[in-house]
C-alpha cells in the first residue's frame, strides 16, 4: 500500500504517552500504522530565526517528522491568521476577527514551510492527508510545485456560509486553495452545503449532479466524514479512571449528589459564560436543586498569547465567585471551576460518574467530548447528554441527546432540570440510541472511509487527465 503522509499543525508528543492521545491522534495513528505512514508537523518550539531542520523519530510504531517555527512565524501564522482570523471566522464570530495583510503573508509562509517539508519526505507512492484550518493552503502550494500525488484535506471546524466567508479580505484565495485537493472532508452536511455554495458563488466553480466540484480544470470531491472516537479505549479508560485514586476522591467529594460536568478547552466558542448563567438560572428557578447538585467545569487554558482568552478566563472566575457567593452553603459548593488540565484517564473517569454532561458550544465542528461521554457511561445507569444544537455532534446524536440553544439561558436551565430528573428507563433508551451511532462509525471507520475516498478520487482524476 502507498505510504501515507499526514500533515497537521501539531503532532503527538512522545512525552504524553499513547494513553493520553485524543480522538484525532487515535484515528491518524491507526491509519499510519497500517500504511507505513509518517506524521509531519510543528514540534511546538519557537526559535529566533527560521529553520529548515527536521527531526525524525518513531513513536508508538509510527514515524514522525517535526520542525520548529521562528518566533515571528508563530506570531503571524498561529496567533495571528489562524487564531485571530480563521478561527473566529469559521466559528461565526466576525466581531472577533483581527485581520491584517501581514498575518496573511505569515500564514502563507508557514504553509509553504509545511509544503516544502512534505516534498522533502515524500516519494512517488506517497498520499498526503492535510488537517485543519491552519494548513488550508498546503495542497495548493504542493500543486504549484508540480506535486500530483493524491491530496486530501479534512476540516475539523465548521465551514461558514457565503455571507460570512466574504467578510474575509481575499476570501477567494481560501477557495482556490481548497480546490487543489482531490478529497475534502467536513464534519456535517451543513458544512458541506456551505462549502459548495461558497465555491459556486465565490469563484464560479461548477457543481455537477454527483457533487463533483470543477474549477480551473481540476475536479474535487467534497463529502461528510463525521469524526468519532475509539469506543473500546474510551470505555476502558473510563472504568480505570473511575476506580483510580482521583476518581474515588471525586466520588467521596460528591457525597451522593448528582454531578453535572463540562470539560472544554478555554475558548469563547464553547459557550462557557452562557452555560454558567444557565446554571445560575437553574438554581434560581428550581430551588430543590440547591444543595442537591454539583457542577464541575474543567477548562484548561489555551492560546494564552491571545488577549481574548485571558479576558475569558477572568470573566469565568468572576462569575464562579458570584454563583458560589450567592448560593453556597457551609457544606455545599455549587460550582467548581477548574482552570487546569487532567490526564485523559481521569477525565474519562469523571465523565463516567456524571449524571449530566453539559456540552453547549456556541458553534463547534464536532465536539468529541460528547461522544466520549457516551462511551464512558455505565449501560445500567447511564447519564444524560445535554448538547447544543450548534455542535456538529448534534447532527448524529439528536435522537438520544437533549438538544438546546446555548443562547437561551432559561431554555438551557430547563433542559438541565429535565436531564437531572430523567427516569432510568428513558436514560437507558437514549444512551443506547447514541451508542449505536458510535458503533456504526468509530474513529477507525472514519479514517478508513476518508482514505478510501481519497484513493478513489485521485484515481478518477488520473483517468480524466
Amino acid at each position: 500500500m502507498n505510504s501515507l503522509i499526514v500533515a497537521s499543525n501539531r503532532v503527538p508528543s512522545p512525552d504524553q504517552g499513547s494513553g493520553s492521545q485524543g480522538g484525532l491522534a487515535v484515528g491518524v495513528m491507526n491509519a499510519l500504522s497500517r500504511t507505513d505512514g509518517l506524521w509531519l508537523g510543528w514540534n511546538g518550539n519557537t526559535e529566533e530565526a527560521p529553520s529548515r531542520d527536521i527531526d525524525h523519530y518513531d513513536f508508538d510504531g509510527v514515524r514522525f517528522a517535526t520542525f520548529p517555527m521562528s518566533v515571528e512565524q508563530h506570531r503571524l501564522f498561529y496567533i495571528g491568521y489562524s487564531n485571530e482570523v480563521l478561527w473566529p471566522l469559521f466559528h461565526y464570530r466576525p466581531d472577533m476577527i483581527e485581520y491584517n495583510r501581514e498575518k496573511e503573508r505569515g500564514y502563507l509562509e508557514v504553509n509553504q514551510l509545511f509544503a516544502d517539508n512534505i516534498r522533502s519526505v515524500m516519494d512517488e507512492s506517497s498520499r498526503i492527508w492535510v488537517h485543519d484550518y491552519q494548513l488550508i493552503a498546503v495542497g495548493h502550494l504542493l500543486r504549484q510545485s508540480g506535486v500530483e500525488a493524491p491530496l486530501g484535506f479534512f476540516l475539523h471546524t465548521p465551514f461558514p456560509p457565503w455571507d460570512l466567508l466574504r467578510i474575509l479580505p481575499e476570501y477567494e484565495n481560501l477557495l482556490h486553495y481548497l480546490s487543489a485537493y482531490d478529497t475534502i472532508g467536513f464534519q456535517t452536511d451543513l458544512d458541506l452545503y456551505n462549502f459548495r455554495d461558497c465555491m459556486k458563488r465565490g469563484i464560479g466553480a461548477e457543481i455537477e449532479e454527483d457533487g463533483t466540484i470543477v474549477f480551473d480544470g481540476r475536479r474535487s470531491q467534497a463529502d461528510v466524514y463525521p469524526i468519532s472516537i475509539d469506543i473500546d479505549t474510551a470505555r476502558e479508560m473510563a472504568e480505570q479512571g473511575e476506580n483510580s485514586p482521583t476518581g474515588q476522591r471525586l466520588k467521596r467529594s460528591l457525597n451522593n449528589r448528582p454531578l453535572m460536568i463540562g470539560t472544554d478547552r478555554l475558548d469563547y466558542s464553547k459557550g462557557l459564560y452562557k452555560r454558567f448563567q444557565a446554571y445560575e438560572r437553574l438554581l434560581e428557578r428550581f430551588e430543590e436543586r440547591r444543595g442537591n447538585v454539583i457542577y464541575i467545569q474543567i477548562s484548561p487554558s489555551s492560546r494564552t498569547d491571545v488577549e481574548e482568552y485571558a479576558a475569558l478566563r477572568t470573566t469565568l472566575e468572576r462569575v464562579t465567585g458570584h454563583v458560589n457567593g450567592r448560593f453556597a452553603e457551609y457544606d455545599w459548593m455549587p460550582l467548581r471551576y477548574l482552570n487546569r488540565g487532567y490526564d485523559r484517564a481521569s477525565i474519562m473517569g469523571f465523565l463516567r460518574q456524571s449524571r449530566v454532561a453539559l456540552i453547549t458550544p456556541l458553534r463547534d465542528g464536532m465536539n468529541l467530548v460528547a461522544k466520549e461521554f457516551i462511551a464512558a457511561q455505565d449501560p445500567e445507569d447511564p447519564g444524560v447528554l445535554v448538547l447544543s444544537h450548534l455542535a456538529g455532534a448534534s447532527r448524529e446524536l439528536a435522537d438520544g441527546a437533549l438538544l438546546c440553544n446555548p443562547f437561551d439561558i432559561d431554555g438551557v436551565a430547563e433542559v438541565m432540570e429535565r436531564a437531572l430528573s430523567m427516569p432510568l428507563e428513558e436514560r437507558r433508551a437514549r444512551w443506547q440510541s447514541m451508542m449505536t451511532v458510535l458503533q456504526n462509525n468509530d474513529i477507525h471507520q472514519w479514517s478508513e472511509n476518508f482514505l478510501a475516498a481519497m484513493n478513489q478520487n485521485a484515481e478518477q482524476r488520473r483517468e480524466d487527465q
